[in-house]
């Protein structure tokens, strides 16, 4: 039985007897991230991916612009009546999550991405964040940092272009955008925390280029096996990572029907939903 489409919190009873259905949306590919983490714990859930490749990059439009791309992504995802959405975006997470919450909860739960500054300061050492211009230096983020990274020195690393470079699979760009970034992170940094979910589809290219040869290992701090947990938790859903692999797949392109844009099978997150069968139908 699926989730009421209807009523206040206090009315929603939610009892799974069958597969759960997850949807995600970003502009691009940075969900895939999250996706693969969704995979990893329930193999056997179905998947709902809304892009907007017609909208894209969401980092420069405005907050209202913004907004208005991120509602209407998340209408084609609700459509497939999924029973939680997970903002596979820091950026949209940042200057939409109210308005997504507004128009789909109770109804739809909606699960936020983000930073994992929280964890990165309980580490003590100095850290940066690694995140778009659109998001360094952001008031979200420094509420985050005030919040949790009290007395730890914290640097704010923005990376132009790598978003883009990742969503494009641009080896050359994306080596020149984090070469650059690397270049902004202080030499004592021991932990990097990243601030946008495409930067995971590169995460050991990050940790190669900041990892100092006389330093201790690099610790990187992603967000999408906490975003995964968290949808599950709002479910009342356990991780079953040996469950059978049984889940079905449907993609969304800016509200159309479609297929994984061919640069997300160049990352291992993306092949990893290779085997997924398209849903026969939407529901």
């Amino acid at each position: 039985m699926r989730s009421l489409p209807h009523g206040t919190a206090a009315k929603r009873l939610i009892v799974y007897r069958g597969r759960v259905k997850i949807a995600l949306m970003d502009s691009g590919i940075g969900l895939l991230a999250a996706t693969a983490a969704v995979r990893r714990l329930r193999p056997d859930a179905d998947l709902v991916l809304s892009l907007d490749p017609d909208g894209m990059p969401w980092g420069p439009r405005t907050p209202q612009d913004l907004t208005a791309r991120a509602l209407a992504v998340a209408a084609a995802a609700a459509a497939h009546r999924p029973d939680a959405l997970i903002v596979g975006c820091n950026t949209a997470t940042v200057h939409a999550l109210t308005a997504l919450r507004a128009r789909l909860e109770p109804a739809l739960p909606v699960i936020g991405t983000v930073p994992a500054i929280k964890p990165a300061a309980a580490g003590g050492g100095p850290f940066a964040i690694w995140a778009t211009p659109a998001t360094t230096g952001s008031p979200y983020q420094r509420d985050l940092i005030d919040n949790f990274a009290g007395g730890v020195a914290v640097t704010e690393v923005p990376c132009w272009g790598l978003a883009e470079a990742v969503e494009r699979a641009d080896e050359t760009a994306i080596d020149a955008a984090v070469a650059a970034a690397a270049g902004l992170t202080p030499d004592d940094v021991t932990t990097v925390v990243l601030g946008c979910t495409h930067y995971e589809l590169v995460g050991e290219r990050i940790r190669a280029a900041v990892q100092r040869p006389a330093g201790p290992p690099l610790v990187l701090h992603g967000s999408a096996g906490a975003v995964a947990a968290q949808a599950l938790r709002r479910l009342g859903e356990h991780p079953a990572p040996g469950a059978p692999a049984s889940g079905s797949l449907t993609t969304l392109l800016s509200g159309r029907e479609g297929t994984l844009p061919f640069a997300a099978l160049t990352y291992a997150e993306g092949r990893l939903l290779q085997p997924l069968a398209p849903a026969r139908t939407a529901q």
